[in-house]
């Protein structure tokens, strides 16, 4: 096993809270948007990104100015979710999510392209084209500089 590395046991323990938090929100939303499951869900998975990354580390993710947006709107869907209105909350929950993590998606995307299996998947026509139009975008999210740069090429 790894025992040293970037994979050290507190690490292991993050990834596995991480992966609970995301099972039990998927089971959340198969079971009729149970609220329980989705608020332990969220519960699980904020858990694991501490316990893998850090809590000053997540703290201080949260809190940058580009991901002020994304945080609300996630921490705003959490707390809807657990005020009882399930749907909304996960709408909200989706889109702070996508606007915290979408510069990961790129990456994400190239590393299951070269897992076996999955490149398989990824490879059918219609999730082609709707992966390598996300991997275009890149995020919603676009910073001052990117704005910049594309004003400068036209």
């Amino acid at each position: 096993m790894l025992s040293s590395g970037w994979l050290n046991d507190q690490r292991k323990i993050g990834l596995g809270l991480t992966a609970f938090g995301i099972l039990f929100t998927v089971l959340g939303m198969l079971l009729f948007f149970d609220r329980g499951l989705i608020a332990m869900g969220n519960l699980l998975f904020l858990a694991g990104l501490a316990t893998t990354i850090g809590f000053n580390s997540t703290v201080s993710f949260f809190m940058k100015k580009k991901n002020r947006k994304g945080s609300a709107f996630y921490l705003g869907g959490c707390a809807v979710v657990v005020y009882g209105w399930t749907v909304i909350g996960l709408v909200l929950e989706a889109y702070g999510f996508w606007c915290l993590f979408c510069e990961f998606f790129p990456t994400v995307l190239q590393f299951l392209r070269r897992v076996p299996v999955l490149s398989k998947v990824l490879d059918l026509p219609i999730l082609k084209l709707v992966f390598n139009r996300l991997q275009q975008l890149g995020g919603l999210p676009t910073t001052q500089y990117q704005a910049g740069v594309a004003a400068y090429r036209k």
